[in-house]
This record gives structure tokens, sequence and C-alpha cells, in this order.
């Protein structure tokens, strides 16, 4: 990860500065330049930071596009708002009735309880460095690798978070790389040295790629 600091001069804030990180890895990289020359500038793809970012990106975890969005319109419905107090007191059944798997009931669960005893503190997040950023995430159980690399890259815009267990940005790399095979998150960890530092504009960028060979909105996907 990134050593850049969240919400410091080098994050991803604003599509001006999402302009200035492209411009810098396309002149680094010619499979990029040529990405962007197809592509245009790839959505910027930011989220507040915060309880309800995180709670977001987990929904949003290991299904399709159309049922997440349809899930978190439910969960929105059920609960009215996106709280750590909320989502504590809740019932199984009010998280069924928003659609809610038992591993992401237990998730949601630790999160809010992690957010009330003090140990997740998001502000304090918000101003570590990236690979201190995401280890602080990862030790809340329920939350692996790619849902700490969406957040520190939608929701904290750290320029080179890189969720290289994203099946959409696999499959995105290997075909811009012409790869015989989908590379795995340890192939893409290792792919995306190349991108240093500007892996999370690398991300966007394929996730665009991603979105034309499937004909659909650019988005992340899901863990491998």
């Amino acid at each position: 990860m990134s050593s850049a600091q969240g919400k410091g001069p080098d994050t991803i804030e604003a599509e001006a500065d999402l302009g200035r990180h492209l411009a810098a890895l396309v002149g680094q990289c010619p499979d990029m330049a040529r990405l962007h020359g197809e592509l245009g500038c790839p959505p910027l793809r930011r989220r507040p930071a915060g309880f309800e970012g995180l709670v977001h990106i987990v929904v949003f975890q290991q299904i399709s596009l159309a049922a997440a969005r349809a899930i978190w319109e439910r969960t929105l419905g059920v609960f009215g708002s996106i709280t750590p107090a909320i989502l504590a007191a809740a019932s199984d059944e009010d998280f069924r009735a928003a659609g809610q798997s038992r591993p992401k009931i237990r998730t949601l669960r630790a999160i809010a309880a992690a957010v009330l005893d003090g140990s997740l503190d998001f502000d304090a997040i918000g101003r570590l460095e990236a690979d201190a950023a995401h280890a602080a995430l990862v030790q809340v159980k329920g939350i692996g690798p790619w849902t700490a690399d969406v957040y520190l890259l939608s929701c904290l815009g750290h320029p080179d978070a890189w969720p290289a267990g994203d099946v959409a940005l696999q499959a995105a790399a290997g075909d811009l790389l012409g790869l015989a095979a989908r590379p795995d998150a340890k192939a893409m960890a290792a792919l995306g040295e190349r991108w240093r530092p500007y892996r999370a504009v690398a991300a966007r960028l394929l996730w665009a790629h991603y979105a034309r060979l499937r004909g659909r909105a650019a988005e992340p996907a899901t863990t491998a």
C-alpha cells in the first residue's frame, strides 16, 4: 500500500486530483495510456468516509450489482438511517428483512460494535497512512483485505490503494495484458507493482475497461 496520508495533498478528492494522478500514470505506462486514450477519464468513484460508507461496501460485496443495489434500498427502507447504534440494536429479523445474509449480519454487527466500543475510529483511520489504515480495518472481524482496500480507494481517496482480490480488476488486467488466465489476488499484487504509486487510478481505469467488456457501468466486483 502507499504511504500517502488520508486527506492530504496526494489524495484523490475531486476530478482535478484524479486528472493529475491519471496524467502521471499514463506517462509511466503505455498500457494505461492506451486505455486512457480509448476510455477517457474513468469515474471518480468516491463515497463519504465513515460508517455508512463501509457498510455500503460490505453490502455490495460478493453479489451482482443489480442485486446489491436492490438490497441497499431494502436496507435503507428497513433501518432508515445507517448508524452504529441502529445496526447494533437490530434483530436478526430486521437484517433478514433488509436482505442481508448471515455472514454479512455478523460483519455489520461487528463493525457497529467496534465503532461503539471505540476500537474502530473512522476519524483516526482517515489520518493514518494507507498501510496502517488497512491494518486497523482488517482487525475488525469480517472486514477482509478487499473491503479495506475498497474503503481506502473510494472513501479515503488513497491514490495507491489496490484491491487485488477484485475479480473485475483481475479480468480487466488479464485482458489488457493478454494473459492466458485471469490472475488471482497474489498475481494481481505483483502486477500492480508496475502502477505504483498510482494503483488506485489504474484500478479505476481497469474497472472502466471491465465495464466496456461487460457493457455496463464501471464498479468494483467482489473478492476472489
